[in-house]
């Protein structure tokens, strides 16, 4: 197991184990080049020097990394250091379908179809690239926490060419094996197509179609036993899903579907027409089931089944993401107000059936009884020593060979794993349960006792830890109180309390505001609950206002909560008039948010009083001097016609008393008499004028 923090190819940085499988072991890492999280695959040291296994390992990174599709996890790297061997995939965070149908017993058939398609999709991008899977099952379907799903592991898959067909005898986990993969015949794409039925059905069954005590046994069932109807055991399964899961999983590849397209076709038929019967399973071929001869039986009971093949369940390993993933991402209840009446429906469909088809399954069924009772037979007289002499009939050592079961009570799960495919046994979690004794994810229980002699490939049962029992305890509600009862309460629920004050605005100071977690929230019993008690309103340091205008003092102080209260005015002989002398609250100072700030402003320099000189009589030059010496301004504001007041001396002004220095004071001066009021003298030369003593006071003045 890689250390964290350790590179490999000076780019990716190890994290931590998320997954482990019999040939290598999955790490979520850090690609610093690319600055983005990967899953990097390291195969095991057991199998660094064996170049076969390196050569399977690069094989299936070459044939993987030509896949670039949303329901594929993609490869992106594979490489050597240091004398390890890696393969850089697509991080997916999430949890496998296996681990999903666990959570739920069961799928919905919504549900089932809409995983199925997406499924189904990813190993149709496989087939176009002339790959072959070999091995879809649960554990190999993985759900994101977004809802995507990815076909992963291609830990036995071959490129093929139209040419070229698989016929090695590598075999994936044997109950979703196809029966011509049982035999270690043919393999093709049909063979997945297979699989993805069964993992259909376990979808909507909560099981696998067939078991038994050893995998050689699971996989004569494959070859020789007729799979029951999902229907006996889920009565309102839509007709269609039916049909579909049936036909992929025919015992004969011609009566399958040909093709992944025709399998989504029709699973996306079945979302919009559940109960249709358009199924295509007509008879396309030799639809009897193969028989074994004896041979084939020994041969296939000499091949090595293990329940965890070279890359099995690389991505199993998937707790630290189970809290993300919404279980009901997938639920619907599409189909929870479609009553389907199996019964009338089941016999309405199903005995339209051709009578010639019931004989030949009913002959089909008496042969398959008569080779077991035969098989049964040879069983019992080999062992009761009747065929020892019997020319052409080897006993099997690899059936006979017996193994000793190793002690895996307090291994961690994956450790146990090794240690007993390391003795050709294989396992099943068949409980887990708390435990104060145990951590999580060890071994507290093995059902075949350590020590124990068995065949090789037995099954051994085991009960996994969940760690200790967590109680849990609902948080109080103690909004509103006092700190001091509120921590009482508390603390009788068995909380350790931790209290932290805060403002805030609704809640008077010294009372709760609220928990952290919340009131009602189901903690484990004993943690520490945050308790935030009010303060009262949030106090603000009151701003410096002086020299500031008005509009530039409101704008800050709204910043800070505050506001501007009540004005007065000053005069100044520093701050020019508007502009803010003083503030009542002094700078520094604190005030609640909310609260407001009386300020005084300038009216300017504060100017002196002088008294008006008097300028009626006076000359207007005198007027105008007097005014300028008074430190005052003045003008003519008229010039008007007056018989009292002699010409160019002021008649009136406009300012009398005591006014601000600088002060302007206007003032009326006089034309003198009116010339349009004088009578001319009638004795006078030239018209009755005197043109040498004409002046504005000759003539006779009109009343």
């Amino acid at each position: 197991m890689l250390k964290e923090g350790i590179f490999l190819g000076k780019r990716y940085e190890i994290l931590e184990r998320i997954g482990s499988g019999g040939m290598a072991d999955v790490y979520k890492s850090k690609d610093h080049k690319l600055n983005r999280y990967v899953a990097v695959k390291v195969l095991k040291s057991d199998y660094r020097s064996d170049e076969v296994f390196i050569q399977k390992f690069v094989s299936e990174a070459q044939a993987a990394a030509g896949l670039m599709h949303p329901n594929v996890v993609n490869v992106y790297d594979v490489g050597q250091d240091r004398g390890l061997y890696y393969m850089v995939m697509e991080l997916v965070e999430g949890i496998s379908l296996k681990d999903y149908i666990e959570k739920k017993g069961q799928l919905s058939a919504k549900e089932t179809i809409s995983i199925s398609i997406q499924m189904v999709t990813g190993i149709q991008a496989a087939h176009n690239q002339h790959i072959i899977h070999r091995d879809i099952k649960p554990q190999n379907i993985i759900i994101s926490t977004a809802g995507k799903v990815k076909v992963t592991d291609f830990g036995i898959a071959r490129a093929t060419t139209s040419t070229n067909t698989i016929s090695t005898n590598v075999m994936g986990s044997v109950h979703y094996t196809s029966p011509e993969q049982a035999r270690g015949g043919v393999v093709d794409e049909k063979s997945d197509i297979y699989s993805a039925g069964i993992t259909m059905y376990e979808m909507i069954t909560g099981h696998v179609p067939f078991d038994g005590d050893s995998t050689v046994s699971v996989a004569l069932k494959h070859l020789q036993e007729e799979m029951v109807s999902p229907a006996e055991e889920v009565p309102d399964i839509p007709y269609s899903l039916e049909s579909i899961i049936m036909k992929c999983t025919q015992k004969s590849t011609a009566r399958r579907y040909q093709n992944c397209q025709e399998l989504i076709d029709d699973l996306k038929r079945s979302l919009v027409n559940p109960d249709g019967d358009f199924v295509n399973s007509r008879n396309t071929g030799n639809t009897a089931t193969v028989v074994m001869s004896d041979e084939e039986l020994r041969q296939l009971q000499n091949q090595r089944y293990q329940q965890n093949d070279d890359y099995d369940d690389d991505y199993d390993d998937y707790d630290d993401y189970d809290d993300d993933y919404d279980n009901d991402d997938y639920d619907s209840d599409d189909y929870d107000d479609e009553e389907y009446d199996r019964r009338n429906h089941y016999d309405g469909k199903k005995n339209n059936v051709d009578p010639n088809t019931k004989k030949i399954m009913k002959i089909l069924l008496i042969v398959a009884a008569v080779v077991i009772v035969l098989a049964a037979l040879f069983m019992i007289g080999k062992a009761a020593g009747i065929f020892k002499s019997v020319p052409g009939v080897v006993q099997n050592k690899e059936t006979t060979a017996k193994v000793t079961v190793p002690d895996v009570v307090g291994m961690n799960i994956d450790d146990a794993v090794d240690a007993l495919n390391k003795r050709n046994l294989g396992y099943n979690v068949v409980a887990q349960n708390t435990s104060d004794t145990y951590e999580k994810d060890v071994v507290m229980e093995q059902k075949t006792e350590a020590g124990e002699k068995v065949a090789k490939h037995t099954e051994v049962q085991l009960v996994v830890s969940l760690g200790e029992e967590i109680k849990t305890v609902s948080v109080p509600d103690v909004t509103g109180k006092s700190e001091s009862d509120a921590q009482k309460v508390l603390e009788k629920s068995g909380f350790v309390v931790e209290n932290e004050a805060q403002y805030d605005d609704t809640v008077v100071s010294g009372k709760v505001i609220t928990t952290d977690p919340g009131p009602g929230v189901e903690v484990k019993e004993g943690v520490t609950v945050k308790m935030y008690v009010s303060k009262g309103r949030e106090k603000v340091e009151v701003p410096d206002l002086t020299g500031k205008t008005v509009d530039e003092a409101s704008a800050e102080l709204a910043e800070l909560g505050l506001g501007l209260g009540n004005v007065s005015e000053e005069y100044s002989d520093e701050y020019e008039a508007g502009i803010i002398i003083s503030q009542k609250k002094e700078a520094g100072s604190k005030l609640e948010k909310g609260a407001t700030i009386d300020y005084v402003i300038s009216k300017g320099p504060e100017k002196k009083m002088i008294n008006v000189p008097n300028l009626i009589g006076k000359r207007e030059d005198a007027a105008y001097q007097a005014l300028l010496d008074a430190g005052l301004t003045g003008s003519a504001i008229e010039y008007r016609y007056d018989s009292s007041i002699e010409y160019g001396y002021v008649i009136s002004q406009t300012v009398t008393g005591a006014v601000e220095e600088g002060t302007e004071v206007g003032y009326v001066v006089s034309l003198g008499k009116d010339p349009s009021t004088v009578i001319p003298d009638p004795d006078l030369d030239n018209g009755g004028w005197d043109n040498d003593d004409a002046n504005i006071g000759d003539g006779v003045i009109v009343d």
